[in-house]
């Protein structure tokens, strides 16, 4: 005698279940707080939090009196409300730190400075005194442009100083045109630091192509341990609507992390080729050191792949959910690869010591605008890389050789 087949669940019926509500409830709602507090947590008031900002201060000008020494000493006394940490720097020495990445911008008040100011309460005149605003857009567009932003401001006040000076040098014999010249005299000119590529996205493919990587770690490792529990039979293949089981085969969580380890190591060399070959070869991205980008680039995705493969091993299902966190929602908006790390607040600039976002940006920003150099970033970016690698390989078998060694196997096989 067929025993009662057993009554279907229905939807309505469920739902009326306060359990089934909890943790998905609970669980969205604090994603939601968690991503709104994180990511716009760091962008909404740069200026405000702006702290410190690199900048090269400059003197090139030697005449009598010297006002150009006069002006650099009194910027540099003042420190912009604490936004900008000026560098009294040579003209040679600027450039080396525009061109490492090591400064945002830079003030230069430049040769005859002095004699063409004064010049301006005599018949003598031709030209406005200049001071020169030089930008690094290889810095990022905004940081370049907050950087632009107080020098500005700076060379705009040191000018009205300087017109000071001049009208109660010229005395009686300043005409009102005179003095409405002499109110504002110095002529502030802007000009490119450090030029970057036409195909560089104004600064902003370092941050799109270091997010390409992670994301190609991220999406690859997850897709790589997912595919092979299936394959395994330790996990359920849905299509549409076929379901199927395979059976399941018999393998520690050890050799199941070598497994995918593995795998990830072989099919990240694909997937960074392709993400090198559609930015460059498709759509024209500038890259001056090619076979040193893919090189970096693999390293990167491999160890981004390698900490996701770990994180799965040690915290299971809601493994994916850490390494979202650990990679991508905290990874954004402490990487400084959009707004400075001097423009964040103090939480986001703590996370930049050790979030994977950050460290690989700075090596990819070296490589695509920096001339490859070591000092803008790629040595640390490198140590960095191998670091996470290491740590990755650790956490990993140490968490499963305990789970090993305690007896938790996955699942109870299953005969074919």
């Amino acid at each position: 005698m067929s025993e009662p087949a057993t009554p279907q669940a229905t939807a309505s019926a469920l739902l009326r279940r306060p359990a089934l509500w909890l943790v998905p409830a609970v669980l969205t709602a604090l994603l939601a707080l968690l991503l709104s507090l994180l990511y716009m947590g760091g962008i909404l008031n740069p200026a405000q939090d702006l702290r410190d900002l690199p900048i090269a201060l400059v003197d090139d000008d030697t005449g009598e009196p010297d006002l150009g020494a006069q002006i650099t000493a009194a910027i540099a006394r003042d420190d912009a409300g604490g936004k900008a940490e000026w560098r009294v720097v040579t003209r040679a020495e600027a450039q080396e730190q525009l061109d490492s990445g090591k400064v945002y911008g830079a003030l230069v008040v430049p040769a005859g400075f002095s004699d063409a100011a004064g010049a301006l309460t005599t018949a003598r005149a031709t030209r406005r005194p200049t001071m020169i605003v030089l930008t690094n857009p290889g810095k990022g567009g905004l940081g370049s442009s907050l950087a632009a932003q107080i020098t500005t401001q700076a060379a705009h006040r040191a000018s009205r100083v300087v017109g000071q000076r001049l009208t109660a040098a010229a005395g009686a014999r300043a005409t009102p045109t005179a003095k409405l010249l002499l109110a504002d005299p110095v002529e502030v000119v802007t000009e490119v630091g450090h030029p970057i590529g036409n195909h560089s996205g104004i600064g902003l493919s370092a941050f799109y192509y270091t997010l390409l990587l992670v994301l190609a770690g991220f999406m690859g490792g997850n897709v790589i341990s997912n595919g092979v529990d299936t394959a395994l039979g330790y996990a359920d293949s849905e299509i549409g609507p076929w379901h199927t089981r395979r059976p399941t085969v018999p393998i520690n969580r050890t050799q199941t992390l070598l497994l995918k380890m593995v795998m990830t190591a072989v099919i990240s060399l694909v997937s960074t080729a392709l993400v090198l070959l559609a930015c460059t070869s498709i759509l024209g991205m500038d890259t001056p050191h090619a076979p040193l980008l893919w090189i970096y680039s693999y390293c990167a995705t491999l160890a981004v792949g390698l900490g996701v493969q770990a994180i799965n091993a040690a915290f299971g299902g809601i493994g994916q959910l850490v390494s979202l966190f650990v990679f991508i929602v905290l990874g954004l908006p402490s990487s400084g690869a959009t707004i400075p790390l001097q423009a964040v607040p103090d939480f986001y600039r703590f996370l930049a010591h050790f979030e994977p976002m950050r460290q690989l940006s700075d090596g990819v920003r070296a490589i695509l605008y920096f001339d490859a150099r070591g000092d803008a970033g790629l040595t640390r970016a490198w140590v960095m890389i191998a670091i996470g690698v290491v740590l990755a390989l650790l956490f990993g078998f140490a968490m499963t050789a305990y789970y090993d060694r305690k007896g938790h196997k996955r699942l109870t096989p299953q005969p074919a």
